[in-house]
């Protein structure tokens, strides 16, 4: 049920109303932006809902029940209120998004309509459009641990428990090809592959602050070479200096020989594969319930 204030019951019961609708998002980071689709920006509740950002809602459902109802918002990019940067960084992913129907004339009086979180975020020809999906969805999400043979642990996590410190270091594009490949310094002393599957941040240039996956590490001509497992959005530049992590695999072969970390393994590398799942009782294998390794 949705609380309407009494005042603002008045104002939509009378024959002619000023309603809009304002959005207010609040970022995983803590950072709290107003958005509305009225002329002027508008301000209640201690946050100013900017005005010109572009925001425009499209069609929503909703289902009763635990059904997960979803609809979009989509505007233009904007230096003050949405910029393509931070999108591509991912710092609305998650968001929680509060849709307000408001009186632009009093903002005061104004109610709750829904309550979404931002999903997947598409950006094309200067615009963005960011599905808003209600809170429900989280219950179609797996909980808790899935049981697998390789670790479900991040590198370096509270869960790994590696320190990632000696698995890191520092370097500096030397050349970058047509296909995203950098040819980069300060990574000599380390064996081809080492880098793969890591993650690389940057520190200078324009992505300075933001990390990405890498996809391959390479050596070619006694040149180190790194590549990306998606092209960035912004080509790295000749110079920009960065920090690389060594990758993990996930296997426990590789966090005993790489990572001296096997005690940590947060897999369980000898459960059954599919081919003894599917598998059959012939007079020449045991199937009594025993160990299966030693």
């Amino acid at each position: 049920m949705k609380n309407v204030p009494e005042d603002f019951a008045a104002h939509l019961g009378s024959e002619a109303t000023t309603t809009c609708h304002c959005w207010r998002v609040s970022l995983r980071d803590g950072v709290v932006l107003g958005f509305t689709e009225h002329d002027e920006a508008l301000a209640f509740g201690g946050v100013t809902y900017l005005a010109a950002s572009g925001f425009q809602a499209s069609e929503s459902d909703s289902e009763a029940g635990l059904a997960a109802s979803s609809g979009e918002v989509a505007g233009g990019f904007s230096s003050e209120a949405v910029s393509e940067e931070d999108l591509a960084a991912g710092r609305y992913d998650g968001a929680k998004v509060e849709l307000f129907l408001v009186n632009w004339k009093e903002p005061e009086q104004h109610m709750l309509l829904k309550v979404r979180q931002i999903g997947e975020v598409t950006r094309a020809g200067g615009a963005f459009k960011a599905e808003l999906r209600s809170f429900a969805h989280q219950l179609s999400q797996p909980q808790g641990r899935v049981y697998g043979r390789r670790c479900d642990a991040a590198l370096g996590d509270a869960k790994c428990g590696a320190s990632l410190a000696a698995f890191q270091a520092s370097g500096a594009v030397v050349s970058v090809d047509r296909s995203g490949r950098m040819v980069v310094s300060g990574l000599g002393a380390f064996e081809e592959g080492f880098f793969r599957q890591g993650k690389i941040r940057f520190s200078g240039g324009a992505n300075a602050g933001r990390s990405f996956d890498l996809d391959d590490h390479a050596v070619r001509d006694g040149m180190v070479n790194l590549s990306f497992w998606l092209p960035l959005e912004v080509p790295p530049q000749v110079g920009d200096a960065f920090t690389v992590t060594a990758g993990c695999d996930k296997t426990f072969a590789t966090c005993k020989a790489k990572f001296a970390n096997h005690l940590n393994f947060r897999g369980f590398p000898h459960m059954p594969g599919a081919d003894f799942a599917y598998s059959y009782v012939t007079s020449r294998t045991q199937h009594d319930g025993g160990a299966l390794f030693s």
